[in-house]
């Protein structure tokens, strides 16, 4: 438990981060769930527009240090590969 006054400040802030960053990390996982049901459903326009439409949010989470940028770099890759897959 927190002693200072310091620490209780910190306590409280990282309580109040916890719920922004949980709250970005949703939006996050829910712009890659409609990727991934784009793709299932095989139509490739629509799959290509939610991809569009994630990848300013991905790009977000690294900048607000939600995601690390290798991980970002590693799924907008996969995702990019399976949406291309799609025609072929």
């Amino acid at each position: 438990m927190a002693n200072t006054p310091q620490s209780k400040k910190r306590a409280r802030q990282s309580v109040r981060r916890q719920d922004v960053n949980k709250a970005r990390r949703s939006r996050i996982r829910t712009f890659l769930r409609k990727v991934e049901e784009a793709i299932a459903s095989g139509n490739q326009e629509t799959a290509t527009a939610a991809l569009k439409a994630a990848q300013p949010e991905l790009a977000r989470g690294v900048t607000k240090g939600i995601l690390h940028k290798n991980t970002l770099a590693r799924k907008m890759s996969r995702l990019t590969s399976r949406v291309k897959a799609i025609t072929a």
